[in-house]
This record gives structure tokens, sequence and C-alpha cells, in this order.
């Protein structure tokens, strides 16, 4: 039978489970109970008082984070001519067309989100399959099939994130890195808070924002108060 490490034991003793911790005091937590020897992630999760399983209460967009993620994200552009030399300039790791789709299709993965100009998507369409179940497909709804390629390019090179609803009701979305520290997550999240604030439907009924836990990769997490959070971004 697997047992709980002592770091790990030590962080969750830390942490009143019942307690529901304001922004401040839960990213303190979080930080001073880290003891991963890398730069473990920090990541949100937010319940709504939606149904997904309804077309208008789903609930999915874009939050560009002031600090970024604290990843290097590969990212790939499908555009040809001026646009082509545009996503270069903007930092794309991969540019191509037919060439990329190809190499896709043979099994080759090698980036983290993809970028398109609406002129490409006959050829990117047929990557729907393979780029779709893995959150890597160019969508118009989120800004990344766009003729302002190099502007998309930038934003996901600088930190902007993607998030939906799953079926549970839950947005989970990472919001930086240990290292940040408390201020910067704390801008980060408020950013986050703020964007899926604004795309609350209006088929949504009653408290939209019901509960909010955070948590590191290896440490325990745990829940803010989602009435503080609330009047925080109001």
């Amino acid at each position: 039978m697997p047992t709980t490490g002592k770091k790990h034991t030590l962080a969750k003793d830390s942490i009143d489970r019942s307690k529901k911790y304001s922004l401040a005091e839960g990213l303190q937590a979080i930080v001073s109970t880290a003891y991963a020897k890398f730069d473990e992630s920090v990541d949100v999760a937010v319940k709504l008082g939606v149904d997904p399983r309804h077309a208008d209460q789903m609930v999915r967009g874009t939050c560009l984070l002031p600090h970024g993620t604290g990843k290097t994200v590969r990212v790939l552009a499908f555009a040809k001519g001026e646009k082509e030399k545009e996503a270069l300039d903007a930092g794309a790791d991969y540019v191509g067309g037919e060439d990329l789709a190809k190499k896709i299709q043979e099994g080759w993965l090698d980036f983290d989100k993809a970028v398109a100009t609406p002129d490409m998507m006959g050829v990117v369409g047929k990557l729907g399959k393979i780029l779709g179940p893995r959150g890597m497909m160019p969508n118009p709804k989120v800004g990344t099939v766009t003729f302002d390629i190099g502007k998309a390019v930038e934003d996901l090179k600088g930190g902007k994130v993607e998030f939906r609803v799953e079926k549970a009701g839950i947005v989970h979305v990472p919001v930086g890195r240990i290292s940040f520290g408390v201020e910067k997550l704390a801008e980060n999240f408020n950013s986050l808070i703020e964007s899926i604030i604004r795309l609350k439907p209006s088929a949504s009924k009653g408290v939209y924002v019901r509960g909010i836990s955070i948590s590191s990769t290896m440490g325990p997490g745990l829940k803010l108060d989602p009435q503080e959070i609330r009047n925080l971004v109001k």
C-alpha cells in the first residue's frame, strides 16, 4: 500500500481543511508549504453554478495572465505568405501549412498550442480528431483562428490561457508558479476570476461562483472564501 511522504504530510497538516481562506492567506499557505525540488505550478479550480449540458450555460474563454504561466509555450502557426513571416516575427516556433499537417497526421505533436489564419482552415480542419481531444485545435471563439496571427502568437507566448467548464461545472486553470510569490499569483488569479465572471451566462441562475480551491502540483489543496473573491472583483 502506498504511503504519504513526510513532507506532504507536514504540508497537509498545516492546512485547515475546514477553513475557507482569504485569497492572500490561501496563496501564502500554498507558497509557504511547497516542498518539491522543482518550481511547482499553482492551479485554481472554480465551481460554477452552471449546467454545461445546456449550450446556453457553457462557459468558455481566454485570459491573458499579467505575469504569464511560468511555462515556455511552443506555438505552431498555420499561415502562408506575409502571414507566415508575421507569425515568425512574433515568435512562433513552427510555421507552415500542408507540410506541418502531414507531420501531425504522422504522429508529430512537439508543440503546445496552435494558431491559424482563416484561409488555412481547409488544411487544419483535417486535424480535428487529433488536435481537438488534446485542446490544441485552433478555434475562432478563443482567438486562435485570426488574420491577426502575430498578436495571437504573442498572446500565447505571453501567458494567455484557455479555459472551459467541465461536465461537473468546474473550471481548472494554472495561474503561475510557486516562484512567482503571493503578489504576482494574486494578480494572475484576479485576472482569471474577472474573466470567468464576465462570461457568466444569462441562463445561469442563483450563485454563479460557488466554490474555489487552489493547490500546488505536489501540495494539498485548500478552499478560498467565494464571497470574498466575488467582492474583490466587483
